[in-house]
């Protein structure tokens, strides 16, 4: 190598070398707070990884974040008072390129921390998550009695509103996002079956902060039903996509291109909601094996077909019948379903979804199809018909594009056979438009 290349060649090498006090300095951005009922969530947005440093301190009591490498870019918001654990921000400056963050608090807290790489609208995240020992402590004992309770002689239903916090789902041509909305809906259901003797509400969240699927779908243990409510956009960005819309669980893949969108969508959820992957419990794999039997798949769909006469009243359905796709909240032990109330990315649905008057119809018309829903499920884990206060009935159904016999008797817990008996078919040929009579629940011929 003549001896010019050579210097060229050094000179290149020492470029690659980093030098301390030249290493990239990450900036905070912003920071948000969602408070939660037994936590506060805490996200500082940067403009790329971050090396950092938490402990705690006590008299008074706080939480220091020491950021390496890092700069604020505006001086730390007024993050309001509503969280019953923060009390306020503080910063400054640390030897050498970093900052140090000062949370007070209003009680010892237990903080968990953790970064997440871009994600939605997001790039990268620090989170913080500051635990109420005493409420947290209180809130896991009721979650593991809900899973071993005794069978309850109330109808419980899960609502469990999309998104929230950091993920606000969907959003309108005219800012409307979805969190808000659905959260409305599932505040109308949950005032409608609250009042409703023998019935009881459980809501996964109550306000705007984020709570991950692994935890909604826990809630749905020891219930009757769970019921997720949302407002999407057609992941093919389409603005012609609009109505209502049932799906359930699938074992076996999607039944539609868009079913198949729309799961991926809302699975991607704890990504942008922020989720710490070690959090995800243990023995998920045995869970899910558990979980997707045809049985509660089967119950799943009967109780998305006992919902969509009623919504279809309230707007225009998207889809007659209920689809199926891998939805992960929906991987439930009891029937669980999720109702896209409309697409939000539509104009004409997104006004409709802002209007109180049709958030308030919405519910009503998902509480129609649970009181439908609600005798027969009770009959299903033995509690007597003097509770569930209308046996099940035969009743008619229309056929809808695409269904089988099989998948209708599956779906209102009857048999072939006893679908054949009822209609006096011969065979299993049926055509859309066709009214069937379905026998009443036991009836299996």
């Amino acid at each position: 190598m003549r001896p010019v290349r050579l210097v060229f060649f050094f000179f290149a090498v020492l470029l690659l070398i980093p030098v301390p006090g030249l290493a990239r300095v990450v900036s905070v951005e912003n920071v948000r707070m969602w408070p939660a009922p037994d936590y506060t969530r805490l996200v500082f947005d940067l403009s790329g990884s971050v090396g950092y440093r938490l402990f705690t301190l006590s008299n008074p009591d706080r939480v220091v974040i020491d950021l390496h490498d890092a700069r604020l870019v505006h001086p730390l918001p007024a993050l309001g008072n509503n969280s019953a654990i923060v009390a306020g921000l503080r910063s400054g400056p640390r030897p050498g390129h970093g900052v140090r963050i000062v949370v007070d608090l209003r009680l010892a807290a237990q903080p968990r921390s953790f970064l997440l790489r871009p994600a939605g609208p997001y790039g990268h995240r620090l989170v913080i998550d500051l635990y109420d020992p005493a409420k947290a402590a209180r809130d896991r004992a009721r979650l593991r009695a809900m899973e071993i309770a005794p069978p309850s002689r109330e109808f419980v239903v899960v609502i469990d509103p999309g998104h929230g916090g950091d993920d606000p789902g969907a959003t309108g041509h005219m800012g409307t996002e979805e969190k808000n909305v659905v959260l409305a809906i599932a505040r109308d259901l949950d005032r409608l079956v609250s009042a409703q003797p023998g019935m009881k509400a459980i809501m996964t969240r109550t306000g705007d902060y984020y709570v991950p699927l692994v935890t909604r779908r826990r809630m749905a243990r020891g219930a009757d039903v769970f019921i997720s409510i949302h407002a999407d956009s057609d992941p093919g960005r389409s603005p012609d996509a609009r109505g209502a819309s049932v799906y359930a669980l699938s074992e076996r893949g999607a039944t539609s291109a868009l079913a198949k969108a729309l799961a991926s969508n809302e699975n991607g959820s704890d990504w942008i909601g922020g989720v710490n992957l070690g959090d995800v419990e243990s023995g998920v794999g045995q869970v899910l094996g558990d979980l997707t039997k045809s049985a509660t798949i089967a119950d799943s769909l009967r109780l998305g077909d006992d919902m969509l006469p009623y919504l279809q009243r309230v707007a225009p359905l998207h889809s007659r019948k209920v689809e199926q796709a891998g939805f992960v909240v929906l991987k439930s032990p009891v029937p669980s379903v999720l109702i896209e109330t409309g697409f939000i990315s539509n104009p004409r649905d997104e006004r409709r979804l802002r209007s109180p008057v049709f958030q308030e119809a919405t519910a009503r018309a998902i509480f129609k199809g649970l009181r439908r829903a609600e005798p027969w499920l009770l009959a299903r884990r033995g509690v007597p018909l003097r509770i569930a206060r209308a046996p099940a009935a035969p009743h008619e159904y229309t056929v809808r594009p695409g269904d089988t016999l099989m998948r209708i008797a599956q779906s209102h817990g009857t048999t072939v056979a006893a679908l054949r008996n009822a209609n006096r078919l011969r065979g299993s040929t049926i055509f859309s438009g066709m009214q069937l009579r379905i026998p009443a629940a036991g009836g299996r011929g």
